[in-house]
C-alpha cells in the first residue's frame, strides 16, 4: 500500500505497510480500486451524454455515486472490506450498463475485468506511485482530494435534496482528466478549478442546512450531562440526527452530539427536542476514552471513526458511508433509516459518566455575524478589533498540534478567532473573553461551514470598500487533517486568499515544485514558532 492524503501519514512521507489512521493494506487497495473504477465511468458517461445516449438526471445519478464512493474512501471514514468490494461491484455494473449504451472511452479503467481474487495485484498496479512524474502525482493527488471533499459536501445536500449539477459536471470531468491528463499547466488549472466547485459544493450544503433546519443561532451549549441513558451521535450528517431524534422523542433515551455534530446544536429545527441534551466530548481522535465512559450506544454518522475498542464494540453502529469491519450499519430502506436496535441498545445502558460541565458558545454562522456586522465594523473602525484570526480546519492526535491552542492564547485581546470544523476544541473551552460584547472566539460550525467564513470575509470587504479581500484585517492559520479540508483549502485560493498557514506540517502529497508554486502565487507557509507567528499575525504579514 502507498497512502499519504492525511497529515498523520507515517513519517510526513507516506504510509506504506498499515496506515496511521489504522487502515489496513487490502482497505487501502480495495479502495485506490474503486476510485480507479469511478474515474473511468466518469470518461464513459461523459462521452454517453455527448452521445444523447443518457439524459442529465441519469449522469447525475452517475455522478451521485462517484461522490459516494469518493466519500467512503476520506480517512476514517470507511475501514470495512466487505462494502468497500460492494461498492467496487456497483462500479462495475454502472460501468457496464453505459458500455452496454454505446458508451467508449479509451483507457484501461473501463476494460479491467479482473475476478476478485485478482483484484489485490489490480489495486498494486494502479496505485497512487503508478504515477512516476512526481509533480504530476502530486497535481493529481491535490485533485483527487479536493474532490473527496466536495464528495462528501455534494452527498450531505443531496440526501436533504439538494444538488447542483454544475458541481456533478465538474466532478465527472475533473475524474475522467485525472486519467487523461499529464501536462502539468492543464492539472495546475484543474486544481483551480477544484476550489471553484469546492466553493459551489459549500455553497448548496450551507443552503440545504439552513432551509432544511433554519439559520444557526447564536447557542450556549451544555456541556454536561443528564441522568438517563444516552445516544452519542458523531460525524456530519445532520439528516441522520434529525432522523434519531426524531424516532426517540418518546424512548426514555437522551440525544447528546460529539466532535463535528456539535453545530447541531446551533439549529432552531432541533431545539424543539427536549431530549437532546448537548454536546459530550471533544474532537475525533478523543473517542476511544470518550465512548468507553458515555455508556450509551454511539452512532457514527460519516468519517471520523478510529479503531474501535472493544469496551464498547457492542454499542457503536454506523451508517451513511461509515464503516467497521463486525460493527453493525444502518442502510436506508426507501428514503429513511429504521435506527430502533440502536435505540433498544441504548435503553440498557447506564447513563453517561460525566467528564466536564459547563457550557460553549457557538452558532456565529454567516446570518448570525451579518446581524452583527454594524458593531464588528464599528469594532473595527475604533481599533477594539485590531485582527481576525481565521483558525478553522480539523484537529488531530499530534503534540504539534498544541500550536494552535498556544496561538489562541497568545493572541492579543484585541484579536478575534473565527473558526470552523473540529479544530476549535484546541482553544474553544479556553476563557478567551469578548470584545464590547462579541466573542473572541466565533463558531460558525462544521469544516463544511468554512463557507460561512469566506462569506463574512466577503462581505467585509464590501463593507469596508476594498477590492482585495487579501486588504481586509483577516489572517488564515489553518489546520488540516484530511481531504475536506483540502477542499476548503482550495476554496479559498479560489477566492484569491492569500498568505494561509497551514499546519501543523504542510501536505506530504505537495511535491517541491508543486509546493514552490503554491508558495509563490498564493504565499502559503508553514506554520511556525508561535510568538513569531502571533507578531506576523497582528502585522499582517
Amino acid at each position: 500500500m502507498f497512502c499519504f492524503q492525511c497529515q498523520e501519514t507515517a513519517k510526513n512521507t507516506g504510509c506504506t505497510i498499515r496506515g496511521v489512521c489504522g487502515k489496513q493494506e487490502s482497505t487501502s487497495g480495495l479502495q485506490d480500486l474503486l476510485i480507479y473504477s469511478i474515474k473511468g465511468i466518469a470518461g464513459l458517461v461523459l462521452d454517453a451524454r455527448e452521445k444523447g445516449l443518457v439524459s442529465q438526471a441519469e449522469t447525475a445519478q452517475v455522478a451521485a455515486f462517484a461522490a459516494r464512493g469518493l466519500f467512503a474512501t476520506i480517512t476514517n471514514a470507511n475501514f470495512d472490506d466487505e462494502r468497500i468490494t460492494a461498492l467496487i461491484r456497483e462500479a462495475l455494473s454502472v460501468r457496464e450498463e453505459l458500455k452496454k449504451k454505446g458508451a467508449a472511452f479509451a483507457h484501461d479503467a473501463v476494460n479491467w475485468n479482473q475476478s476478485e481474487a485478482g483484484w489485490a495485484a489490480k489495486a498494486g498496479s494502479i496505485g497512487i506511485l503508478s504515477e512516476a512524474n512526481e509533480d504530476i502525482r502530486s497535481l493529481k493527488e491535490l485533485v483527487t482530494y479536493g474532490l473527496k471533499g466536495i464528495a462528501a459536501y455534494a452527498t450531505h445536500a443531496r440526501v436533504l435534496g439538494y444538488e447542483d449539477q454544475d458541481v456533478w459536471d465538474f466532478m465527472l470531468k475533473a475524474l475522467s482528466g485525472l486519467l487523461s491528463l499529464t501536462d502539468a499547466d492543464a492539472l495546475t488549472a484543474l486544481v483551480l478549478e477544484t476550489g471553484e466547485a469546492a466553493v459551489k459544493g459549500m455553497a448548496v450544503l450551507d443552503k440545504a442546512n439552513t432551509e432544511s433546519y433554519g439559520n444557526p443561532e447564536i447557542t450556549s451549549v451544555n456541556i454536561g450531562v443528564g441522568t438517563r441513558p444516552g445516544i452519542l451521535v458523531s460525524g456530519h450528517d445532520l439528516k441522520d440526527f434529525e432522523e434519531l431524534l426524531e424516532q426517540t422523542k418518546d424512548a426514555g433515551v437522551d440525544i447528546y452530539t460529539h466532535s463535528e455534530m456539535l453545530p447541531a446544536n446551533y439549529y432552531p429545527k432541533f431545539k424543539k427536542y427536549g431530549h437532546f441534551v448537548g454536546n459530550y466530548g471533544n474532537a475525533w481522535w478523543k473517542q476511544d476514552k470518550e465512548f468507553e465512559s458515555f455508556n450509551g450506544t454511539i452512532l457514527m454518522t460519516t468519517n471520523c471513526i478510529v479503531p474501535v475498542k472493544d469496551s464498547y464494540r457492542d454499542r457503536i453502529f454506523t451508517t451513511g458511508m461509515a464503516g467497521y469491519p463486525g460493527v453493525p450499519h444502518i442502510d436506508e430502506h426507501s428514503g429513511k433509516k429504521d435506527f430502533s436496535a440502536l435505540i433498544e441498545r441504548a435503553k440498557t445502558c447506564e447513563p453517561p459518566v460525566e467528564i466536564e460541565t459547563g457550557a460553549i458558545v457557538g452558532g456565529f454562522a454567516h446570518e448570525q455575524v451579518l446581524s452583527l456586522a454594524d458593531k464588528v465594523v464599528d469594532a473595527v473602525k475604533s481599533g477594539a478589533i485590531k485582527r481576525f484570526v481565521v483558525m478553522g480546519g480539523c484537529d488531530g492526535r499530534q503534540k504539534g498540534r498544541s500550536y494552535f491552542t498556544d496561538v489562541a492564547q497568545a493572541l492579543p485581546e484585541d484579536s478575534v478567532i473565527l473558526t470552523a470544523g473540529c479544530a476549535k476544541y484546541r482553544y474553544n473551552k479556553l476563557n478567551l473573553g469578548d470584545i464590547g460584547g462579541i466573542p473572541r472566539v466565533l463558531d460558525a460550525g462544521q469544516c463544511n461551514d468554512s463557507y460561512s467564513l469566506a462569506l463574512i470575509a466577503l462581505k467585509l470587504k464590501e463593507v469596508f470598500g476594498l477590492d482585495d479581500i487579501n486588504d481586509l484585517p483577516i489572517s488564515y492559520d489553518i489546520a488540516w487533517y484530511e481531504q475536506k479540508a483540502v477542499a476548503v483549502l482550495l476554496a479559498l485560493l479560489y477566492l484569491g486568499v492569500k498568505g494561509i498557514r497551514l499546519g501543523p506540517t504542510l501536505p506530504a502529497f505537495l511535491s517541491p515544485n508543486v509546493a514552490r508554486v503554491l508558495v509563490e502565487n498564493f504565499g502559503i507557509k508553514a506554520v511556525g514558532e508561535v510568538a513569531d507567528d502571533v507578531a506576523a499575525i497582528m502585522a499582517g504579514r
